[in-house]
């Protein structure tokens, strides 16, 4: 698909200057300067293109690239690049692998990882990293639908794999010595990527049915990591920072942050396993300044009574997608961290991350919203049941076009199809509007709309209100059958230690704040809400949960 300026006015297509919307086209434009990306025929990987920002502005000879949490190893910047160039030298002189082909990666966060990813998008593999964490059936479905001719695991993760699919152990002697010996006749320099290439296969949530495998091409990941360098320059963002990373990489959020955080020349700790404290002992003991992270962590820290053990003076932002976060949640953590400031974003595996961001504090300041569309994004707002394009105002669902989306579904043609518009419009399921000054709202999934008689109540709504009330540390909300009403609200709740509240006070709590349409009609108490690595609650499981054993405490 080709790239498009989408802030060129012309005498017939008037771009309103704040909110982007062109009334005669019915497309939203970023109001942002449009991207400055290379020529779609030069050859380039998301490597050279990450390794080449990150050398115009070299950091430090001994600064700081990664630092492993657990065992306190750290890797500087001139250690990085050197393991990268020799695994990827040695990958392609010892193994078989080519450009075109797919490595399946099932590997817990390490600093292996990183230097793996960018060394097989060096040599034009295309990566398929799968949350290790998941069922042999889930594994087994991701590598049917990727085709690997490899892959790359631990000694823990290995036993998941299919048996006949050939395995090399990143934490085994003969790994790290490939990241650690130099091959001088390497054939690198020699492998030439379009960036139209596939980069990688990055596997959808899976939270609403069946996880589908995501083509993402360099193309996409270069123009995701070119928002980076245009920031850079605006002076809007601080070139380096050191940032922990929670977040899973291999999902499109860890996986987008760790390229980009490479190419500022940030310093980057990782955590294998997430631990709340642990998490709250990073940050102190390294001087984290930022943290990419899930809403439910924002919620955390903010009714958290631990914060107050450690100093968290370095913290200067935290990066919050996945899921709306609410006002309330916002106004709760600054209150306790006023010095830190929520940059919110909305994006999907499907627009590789980021599609619509906050920017500076006046942008942050609306808490409602997840921000302005990102550079070089279009966007239209559909009504789902007439497909008609609608203005600033209106809720309907969100389609969006750029050079971050998706070139499909991998061995999906149905689920492509129904997904991408032949003009190049990404379906995104979400119900959103944007108001008068171009901020976009995410209102719910549109599958996840409750049908209470003619009404349809967002599930999200609901969530937050529930969230905002001191008793209750999380909350989900899912549809319930009702006979007479089709469906009605019922909420999982999650006490705070100590607390008793009841349904009917829950029910009561909630009534008081929304029309007699969206009452929670039915609770049930539970220790913990299932959620995906990026935070979006599990509604499929707990909708199980519900229908087999009504509302009994889990």
């Amino acid at each position: 698909m080709a790239d498009r300026n989408p802030n060129l006015n012309s005498a017939a297509h008037f771009v309103d200057p704040r909110s982007g919307f062109c009334p005669q086209t019915k497309i939203f434009h970023s109001l942002r300067p449009p991207l400055s990306l290379p020529p779609i025929p030069q050859p380039l990987s998301i490597t050279d293109h990450a390794l080449s920002l990150v050398q115009s502005s070299p950091p430090p000879a001994n600064t700081t690239a990664l630092v492993d949490f657990d065992s306190g190893v750290h890797v500087s910047y001139a250690l990085l690049l050197r393991e990268i160039r020799n695994l990827s030298a040695n990958l392609k002189a010892l193994t078989s692998l080519s450009s075109g082909q797919v490595a399946f990666i099932l590997a817990p966060t390490s600093l292996q990882v990183p230097v793996l990813y960018f060394a097989l998008l060096s040599i034009g593999v295309t990566i398929s990293p799968a949350n290790p964490t998941g069922s042999e059936s889930e594994i087994a479905h991701q590598v049917q639908l990727s085709k690997p001719v490899i892959a790359f695991a631990t000694s823990s993760t290995a036993a998941k794999l299919p048996r006949k699919l050939g395995k090399i152990l990143i934490d085994s002697p003969e790994f790290l010595s490939m990241m650690t010996e130099s091959n001088r006749s390497d054939g690198v320099a020699d492998v030439k990527i379009n960036q139209t290439d596939s980069a990688a296969i990055l596997y959808s949530s899976g939270t609403t049915g069946r996880v589908k495998g995501v083509f993402l091409s360099h193309r996409n990941l270069i123009a995701a990591n070119s928002t980076l360098a245009s920031l850079v320059e605006q002076g809007e963002i601080e070139p380096r920072t050191v940032s922990l990373f929670l977040l899973p990489l291999f999902h499109v959020f860890g996986f987008y942050m760790m390229i980009r955080g490479i190419s500022r020349g940030d310093t980057l700790v990782l955590m294998q396993r997430f631990d709340f404290e642990g998490m709250l002992r990073a940050v102190e003991k390294y001087m984290v300044t930022y943290i990419p992270v899930s809403p439910p962590l924002v919620l955390a820290l903010a009714k958290s009574e631990q914060v107050a053990k450690y100093d968290l003076s370095s913290l200067q932002f935290l990066g919050c997608g996945g899921a709306p976060l609410g006002k309330e949640v916002v106004e709760k953590f600054q209150e306790k961290f006023p010095n830190v400031e929520i940059i919110q974003g909305y994006g999907l595996t499907e627009s590789t991350a980021a599609a619509a961001r906050t920017l500076g504090p006046e942008e942050c300041s609306n808490t409602s919203s997840v921000g302005r569309l990102s550079e070089s994004m279009e966007a239209k707002i559909v009504d789902p049941a007439s497909g008609e394009a609608l203005p600033p105002g209106h809720r309907g669902e969100l389609w969006l076009r750029g050079p971050g989306i998706m070139k499909g579904y991998v061995e999906d043609d149905k689920a492509t199809a129904e997904t991408l518009h032949p003009e190049g419009w990404l379906k995104t399921g979400d119900l959103c509007y944007f108001d008068s000054d171009g901020f976009l709202y995410i209102v719910d999934r549109l599958k996840e709309l409750i049908k209470y008689k003619a009404y349809q109540v967002p599930p999200a709504e609901l969530e937050l209100l529930l969230q905002s009330n001191p008793e209750i540390i999380d909350a989900a909300v899912i549809p319930y059958p009702d006979e007479e009403a089709g469906e009605i609200p019922m909420a999982y709740v999650v006490r705070k230690p100590g607390s008793n509240i009841s349904e009917d006070q829950v029910i009561d709590f909630i009534a008081k704040q929304v029309a007699p349409y969206k009452k929670i009609r039915r609770v049930s108490f539970i220790n913990a809400i299932p959620k995906s690595p990026a935070g979006k609650i599990l509604r499929r499981e707990l909708v199980s949960h519900a229908l087999s054993q009504g509302s009994n405490k889990l």
